[in-house]
């Protein structure tokens, strides 16, 4: 009487919970090692982290799409940080914080309007063009609906895009646009298992030289983590509360998931349903 063979790949108990997540956990084992397959993944997931950080952002595409999607009046302002090629923006995160000369000297030009906006909304690369180029029209979509759906008047300021820049750029975008807040999109560092990672930091009165501590931040923001609705639901939310306290960052609360604030946003759309809903772009 034979016995079974003892199998190449010991499978772990474990592995059962990998529906549930994207960590690599049960990956099971041949021998002392991990199984082939799973360790040519690990090779391939770390190939696109790489990629996603050192790929560039496709700008005439990605303003393009978004001009068309949202039919609008101008295009997207094309931004450039102060950083010259890729190596120097991993080198000096403090040089992709400011606008080079050029593109400041643009964007007040580009600003003829002197009354204020409520938002200026700047999407930036960061560390995964990846992101910003397949995140930014669905992301942009829903939050838009947030607005449209409405009843109070929000006025936009000219959509930007920054190629090598970081958070704080949309600090000196948000103040040359003479804009209330500020909401940077930006490409977050890939992980493992998510190279498309989208960024949303949001701002009250911005202005160069800000701290962390001002800015609320949600991320995620890609199709298997938090999606394009929630995320645009949760920004949105956050920013009528910072529009009537005036404040953002540690001193403004994340109560998305409080339903006694969703419910205050339905009194209050409910209380204006006389007016007429506003939805304004900016010339």
């Amino acid at each position: 009487m034979t016995s079974n063979p003892t199998p190449i790949v010991v499978e772990n108990p474990w592995e059962r919970l990998r529906a549930f997540t994207d960590a690599r956990i049960g990956l099971g084992r041949a021998g002392v090692s991990l199984p082939t397959g799973k360790l040519l993944e690990f090779q391939l997931a770390h190939a696109q982290a790489q990629d996603a950080v050192h790929a560039p952002l496709d700008v005439e595409a990605l303003a393009q799409q978004l001009q068309k999607a949202f039919a609008l009046e101008h295009e997207p302002l094309r931004l450039h940080s102060q950083v010259e090629d890729r190596a120097m923006y991993l080198q000096r995160p403090d040089v992709g914080r400011r606008l080079n000369d050029d593109s400041r000297e643009r964007l007040q030009y580009a600003q003829t309007s002197p009354s204020r906006a409520d938002l200026a909304v700047v999407i930036v690369d960061g560390l995964s063009a990846l992101a910003v180029q397949q995140n930014s029209q669905p992301f942009l979509k829903a939050l838009y609906q947030q607005f449209e759906q409405d009843n109070a008047e929000w006025q936009l300021a000219l959509l930007a895009i920054v190629e090598q820049g970081r958070v704080a750029i949309g600090d000196e975008i948000g103040a040359l646009l003479n804009a209330d807040a500020v909401l940077v999109m930006i490409g977050e560092r890939p992980g493992l298992s998510s190279p498309d990672s989208l960024g949303l930091y949001m701002t009250w009165a911005p202005e160069p030289g800000l701290k962390d501590d001002r800015r609320n931040c949600i991320s995620n923001v890609r199709p298997a983590g938090l999606n394009m609705a929630e995320a645009a639901r949760r920004l949105f939310l956050l920013l009528k509360e910072a529009r009537e306290l005036k404040i953002s960052g540690v001193k403004l609360k994340d109560r998305s998931e409080d339903s006694v604030l969703e419910d205050k946003v339905l009194e209050d759309n409910a209380a204006a349903s006389g007016a007429t809903k506003n939805f304004l772009v900016a010339d």
